[in-house]
């Protein structure tokens, strides 16, 4: 389980830049402090740490001026890259410049980091490349994303409206029950339904409506790592089993991470079918309540 931290304390920071450092200065020969610079006391920093404390990924953002913030420093540890760590960073420290009204976010992108940040909506500015300090990681390209009120809550958030469109028009009562995607980071995927619509004799929602929440959650997750890939294929629930603790009585929440994901994707650009499993946390609010472990297979696209 990850935790983003805002860090606070003497010693929280001191992990913070130490980690900043030992990923993003250290293999270039730098020397501890130069990790830091005239910005850092203004901006506001996250890491997301795993447990046990340890520090797997860092990211900074401040302020330029009333309407646009830039992203630097973005660091995440060599076992932990493809799992969907800067992402979550990224839509953290878009949050932060929301919070303050910022209207855009810039960044400073590597050449071979390109593709990660135009996964997230930034586009590439059309300005010189620029050559960074010699001996770092070279030149850079800058990037720009404009914020929007769609994706407040969503990386990615065309691919998000397709699938919500995708889900009402095959399955229309989903819209009736009122299942929506509410957040989407690369990381994990959560979908909420209404209460008043799953509501049983018994005012609490009903399993049916727990276990389509839960599917829907598991198939979106399948279809948006697709997207991610540019893979294409038909997706198709093989087993499901749901495990409920208690009843769901206030907000009903389906989320699944990328790290319970099981199988391989990439068999399908071979025009073979795929299998994954997966499992989505369902939560009453806050409190977790159950569990459903699904199947998919993944058919090739005819």
């Amino acid at each position: 389980m990850y935790h983003i931290i805002t860090p606070k304390t003497e010693a929280e920071f001191e992990k913070y830049y130490d980690f900043r450092w030992q990923v993003l200065k250290q293999p270039f020969g730098f020397a501890q402090g130069s990790e830091k610079d005239e910005y850092d006391s203004l901006a506001q920093h996250r890491m997301i740490c795993r447990e046990d404390g340890k520090v797997l990924a860092v990211g900074r953002i401040h302020f330029v001026s009333q309407e646009e913030a830039q992203i630097r420093h973005i660091a995440v540890c060599d076992q932990c890259r493809g799992k969907g760590l800067a992402s979550m960073l990224m839509t953290t420290l878009e949050q932060a410049a929301r919070e303050h009204s910022i209207q855009r976010v810039i960044t400073f992108s590597k050449l071979d980091t390109i593709g990660f940040f135009e996964k997230c909506g930034y586009e590439v500015l059309d300005n010189p490349i620029i050559d960074i300090a010699k001996g770092t990681s070279g030149q850079r390209k800058q990037m720009c994303k404009k914020l929007s009120e769609y994706d407040v809550i969503l990386r990615q958030p065309f691919w998000c409206k397709e699938l919500q469109e995708t889900w009402h028009n095959l399955i229309p009562i989903t819209q009736q029950m009122g299942i929506k995607i509410f957040q989407y980071t690369g990381a994990f995927l959560e979908v909420r339904a209404v209460l008043n619509a799953n509501i049983n004799m018994h005012q609490t929602m009903f399993a049916g409506s727990v276990y389509s929440m839960a599917t829907l959650a598991g198939w979106g997750m399948v279809h948006l790592l697709m997207r991610e890939n540019t893979l294409h294929g038909d997706i198709v629930l093989g087993k499901g089993e749901i495990k409920y603790n208690k009843p769901i009585t206030k907000l009903p929440r389906a989320i699944v991470s990328i790290n319970s994901v099981e199988g391989e994707l990439s068999v399908l650009a071979n025009n073979k079918k795929a299998n994954l499993k997966l499992t989505v946390e369902i939560f009453d609010q806050f409190n977790k309540v159950g569990e459903f472990y699904g199947h998919y297979f993944i058919l090739p696209a005819k």
